[in-house]
């Protein structure tokens, strides 16, 4: 099997997970950089902003990058085209399938990595084509599934046989050779780099997920079947009392319209949605990205040379 490394010239298998109003060119070409590849998020976005972000990006790398296609985004079909026209060789997609636009993609020698939650997914999205899947684990920030990254990783890997990223609760070197020893050929970090220098988020944000403990996160929206991953506030709180009460669909809608714009542009953290992972709590300052992956990498190459130390290695030894 081709190394992701190889398939998409990075120098390391991190992928930038998708975040809408937050993966734009400043981070993305930054996590590009670094020696990861980042993808701009097309949620929310109009064709032509999408092709603003892609030139954005290019003035600030020649590295690799990709776009991250929220499929539910009824701007999809004219995103896939830019995309193409623009030259972009890889996308990650989520919120739907990408089963309409395969054959273009494929016949434009675009790389397709499905976010999937499930193995039944991973395994529909082989059937597709895809060249590879994203293990998503519900530690996640954002829009998440229900299992955990440690149970799903290693039932998709034996599932497929397309390569497998993992996803989800990851921001250190541990996480990452955790996802190595469960079968991953590398991994997807969002939630980290929400603190960096280069991530365009209001400063309030950054500082919410500073502050947040491993406790701080909750999952609102399992009622409408579209769960997601939030830190605890006010809003929160009274997004979940009125799906406690059994509110209707459009209720929720108008409490939490253009909430994820509050948070993010405006820094009303505690009227907005701050959606993080549940490993926030881990993550105490601000770094640049390149500081974020070199650490990573650092401390991941550590993990795995000392595993000849665990337990089980040494009970070995002494029986030789």
């Amino acid at each position: 099997m081709t190394k992701i490394t190889d398939l998409l010239g990075i120098k390391y298998p991190i992928f930038q997970g998708g975040m809408a109003r937050i993966s734009l060119a400043p981070l993305v070409a930054a996590v590009g950089e670094a020696g990861g590849i980042g993808f701009i998020t097309a949620g929310g976005m109009t064709a032509a902003e999408v092709r603003t972000e892609i030139n954005k990006t290019r003035e600030l790398t020649e590295k690799p990058f990709g776009v991250n296609c929220m499929l539910m985004n009824p701007h999809t079909p004219e995103i896939i085209d830019v995309i193409i026209e623009e030259g972009i060789k890889v996308i990650t997609t989520g919120a739907g399938t990408p089963k309409p636009y395969m054959e273009k993609l494929k016949a434009a020698g675009v790389k397709v990595f499905s976010v999937v939650p499930s193995v039944k997914l991973a395994k529909k999205m082989e059937e597709l084509g895809v060249d590879g899947v994203i293990a998503e684990g519900t530690e996640s920030g954002g829009h998440v599934g229900e299992t955990t990254t440690m149970a799903l990783v290693p039932q998709v890997v034996s599932a497929v046989n397309i390569p497998v990223l993992a996803a989800g609760g990851i921001a250190d070197g541990r996480g990452m050779a955790a996802a190595f020893a469960l079968g991953a050929v590398g991994i997807q970090m969002g939630t980290v780099f929400l603190t960096t220098e280069e991530c365009p988020v209001h400063e309030n944000f950054k500082k919410a997920v500073l502050n947040q403990t491993d406790t701080d996160t909750t999952v609102t929206g399992r009622s409408l079947g579209a769960p997601v991953r939030s830190i605890k506030n006010a809003m929160i709180s009274r997004y979940l009392e009125m799906e406690e009460s059994k509110a209707s669909r459009d209720e929720l809608e108008e409490l939490s319209l253009g909430s994820l714009y509050k948070a993010v542009v405006e820094g009303k953290v505690d009227e907005g949605s701050v959606m993080s992972g549940q490993i926030g709590g881990m993550i105490k300052e601000k770094k640049s990205v390149e500081q974020v992956i070199t650490e990573i990498v650092n401390e991941a190459k550590e993990t795995i040379n000392a595993l000849h130390t665990s337990p089980i290695m040494e009970k070995e030894l002494s029986y030789s």
